[in-house]
């Protein structure tokens, strides 16, 4: 039966409607689907040893032929046992199979095998080797191609109901179903200029290799084929990008911004500090957007401290210099709440009103946020999810703002943008993203980096301790608090026990007022507290009068109290790279040296243990993000509730950087010559097939 690439699964040979929908459920529903379900690794079983060579624990292929065979029933009720001697011209060696009665049928006297497996000593008081439940190929017909062993075998991830040997043996019989010229979807002239053999043989080839194949490169991902499937997947990736922009960048354009000396007159004055070099690139790539009259969907990224909402405010301010109105959205009331009182404090010479609202905000305080709103007397609204709800209406939006933007969904950024009528975006994040992310799960936004910390930021001391230095970290806290400095003391989630972080914190809390710091005045911060009590801990801590602040992780972003030069992370091995380093950025904000103690428990594996070292070995926070991605991966790295991943079937953004930054050129290059001819529709419509519900990128085409 001949196949297209466009057939279901459901229906083909070995495929149940059981097994379809098992199938369907993790993305497989076609022939295309099934293809590119690659192997993980390759086994190269081409390589006969002679019988007699074997030793116990080696792993080998071998070929004989079938010298006795026979199924014996065993005692246990439905166990059988297939035992076969098989031999070449060197010796011989018993075979067994459990639980595979038709082998009596498929390996009878007489029929040629080849055998791959680990050689074992025989049990039970008998002697010599054994090969127990090799994987087997009978040679029955001269011409039958050799799929499990024999050659450079496949290794397959699993699939529900399917072992890797059925999925082998699926793919075998669907290549051999297909037609050999199927359509090649990229431009022929980008497959020619870099050698690229034809997608079918790619295919092909990539699931069963050719004998001379380099085993090292195939399981590297690294071989031709694969080169040439991986550069596939991100063209049309970064091809969804650059048809994005090009549409966007083709919608009329409006009236920019205006920026004149009195526009740059106040926004010069609203500053107590000079701008870093980086911090000046990053506002003239952002006002350029402004002014330019195109939307603007930016990304700007940096390093814990170096200045993004500093930026990110005076950007807010040229807009509002402009009669418009400006929403900055963060993920937590804590955050929400500390911007807000940071908007107030610097802008508080302009006249400019600062809006804020958080669920914690009702009643008539809120009705008169929301009206101010819609008037356009409140131009600046600082709030978190809330600002996201049907009611919240501007009178006139020119500049979304959203922080820590992986803790926000495509669809509340979209939801967000949707509320002006021609709304600019700026998405800002403190976990500095490896470029080959940023360009896999952003390319279409355009990239601010500040990559430079503001004058008099001294490095943060980080060390990392055990429990049974305990007493010495106390003290030293309390050496701390004597000349007149602060610290936090963080503690994260308690698994083992089922309590929460926030009983953890209040315990602790308890412990260290009652038993190790009884004259001294200890706060404590979590997201439960109300809206009034969170102001009163945190005005306790600003204004020192509280030296001590147990909290939660509620205050890993956004918190800038100068004079805290302690932080106290409990149990750190249960945090993450990047949480941690998020964590020790909010000491080191005042000219007075600061310190991060990461305290350890007893049963740290040998992987936190390497985060932690990495910890105490670097402060930079773009090395620090590039081991993080490295040992968590993408998913991980950006969150759960990060939903703009893409689905890569091939790809990997680390191991394939290379060819990421080739597909994205050639992309870019394509989408800007793509004339509306017959080759654009066949791109987008393979664009839309492969991505289609999976990226949320801009409809396009």
């Amino acid at each position: 039966m001949s196949l297209e690439l466009s057939t279901p699964l459901r229906g083909l040979k070995g495929i149940g409607p059981k097994h379809a929908d098992e199938l369907a459920a993790r993305g497989l529903r076609s022939v295309e689907d099934l293809l590119f379900h690659l192997p993980f690794r390759y086994e190269d079983r081409s390589r006969f040893l002679p019988i007699a060579s074997l030793a116990p624990g080696l792993r080998a292929t071998i070929r004989g032929r079938v010298r006795t065979a026979v199924l014996r029933r065993t005692r246990a009720r439905g166990l059988t046992i297939f035992e076969a001697v098989v031999e070449d011209d060197t010796g011989s060696i018993r075979v067994l199979f459990f639980n595979q009665p038709y082998l009596r049928t498929a390996m009878p006297p007489g029929r040629e095998v080849i055998l791959h497996g680990e050689a074992t000593l025989a049990r039970s008081g008998r002697t010599g080797l054994v090969l127990q439940g090799p994987q087997f190929e009978t040679l029955s017909d001269a011409d039958q191609e050799a799929i499990h062993t024999g050659r450079v075998v496949p290794i397959y991830p699993k699939l529900p109901g399917l072992s890797s040997r059925a999925i082998r043996r699926l793919m075998h019989s669907v290549l051999q179903a297909l037609p050999g010229g199927i359509a090649d979807p990229l431009p022929a002239g980008l497959s020619s200029e870099r050698g690229f053999l034809p997608r079918r043989q790619a295919l092909s080839l990539a699931h069963f290799p050719p004998p001379d194949a380099d085993l090292q490169a195939l399981n590297e991902f690294r071989s031709p084929f694969h080169r040439r499937l991986i550069f596939e997947e991100f063209f049309f990736l970064q091809l969804g990008f650059a048809l994005s922009r090009r549409d966007r960048d083709a919608r009329p354009s409006e009236p920019g911004l205006r920026v004149d000396d009195g526009v740059r007159a106040r926004l010069r004055a609203a500053l107590p500090f000079h701008l870093t070099g980086a911090q000046r690139k990053a506002l003239k790539e952002i006002a350029g957007d402004l002014m330019s009259g195109r939307p603007m969907n930016r990304l700007l990224q940096g390093d814990v401290g170096c200045g993004k909402t500093v930026v990110a405010l005076l950007a807010t301010l040229l807009v509002v210099e402009n009669r418009h109105q400006t929403a900055f959205m963060a993920p937590t009331e804590i955050l929400a709440e500390q911007h807000h009182r940071s908007f107030l404090r610097m802008l508080q010479g302009t006249g400019h009103p600062v809006g804020l609202l958080t669920s914690g905000v009702t009643g008539a305080a809120r009705r008169q946020v929301l009206a101010g709103l819609r008037s356009g007397s409140i131009p600046i609204l600082v709030g978190t999810h809330a600002l996201l709800e049907e009611e919240v209406q501007f009178q006139s939006l020119r500049l979304a703002i959203i922080d820590e933007q992986h803790r926000f969904g495509v669809a509340q950024r979209a939801r967000l943008r949707a509320k002006g009528a021609r709304t600019d975006v700026l998405v800002m994040t403190a976990t500095p993203i490896p470029r080959s992310l940023a360009l896999t799960v952003y390319g279409d936004l355009d990239l601010s980096v500040i990559d430079e910390l503001p004058p008099g930021r001294r490095p943060v001391k980080t060390v990392v301790r055990g429990e049974e230095t305990r007493a010495a970290v106390y003290a030293f806290l309390r050496e701390q608090v004597v000349k007149g400095r602060q610290a936090y003391v963080v503690y994260p989630l308690v698994e083992e026990t089922g309590r929460d972080d926030l009983k953890a914190a209040v315990e602790m809390h308890g412990k260290l007022s009652r038993q190790v710091f009884p004259d001294l005045a200890i706060g404590l911060l979590h997201g439960r507290l109300k809206a009034e009590e969170r102001d009163a801990v945190m005005s306790g801590f600003a204004s020192g009068r509280l030296p001590i602040l147990v909290a939660t992780t509620v205050i890993e972003v956004g918190i800038d109290v100068p004079n805290a030069t302690l932080m106290l992370v409990e149990q750190a091995e249960r945090f993450g790279l990047s949480q941690l380093h998020q964590l020790r950025g909010r000491v080191g904000r005042g000219a007075d040296e600061s310190y991060c103690v990461l305290m350890a428990g007893a049963q740290t594996g040998d992987e936190a243990r390497r985060r932690l070292e990495i910890m105490a070995g670097t402060g930079d926070g773009f090395a620090i993000a590039r081991e993080d991605l490295r040992m968590r991966g993408p998913g991980e790295f950006l969150g759960t509730r990060q939903s703009g991943l893409p689905d890569l079937r091939i790809g990997d953004i680390l191991r394939d950087h290379d060819i990421l930054e080739d597909a994205r050129r050639a992309a870019f290059a394509c989408a800007a010559t793509l004339a509306a001819a017959p080759q654009r529709r066949d791109l987008v419509r393979h664009l839309e097939g492969r991505w289609a519900g999976r990226l949320g990128l801009i409809q396009v085409g």
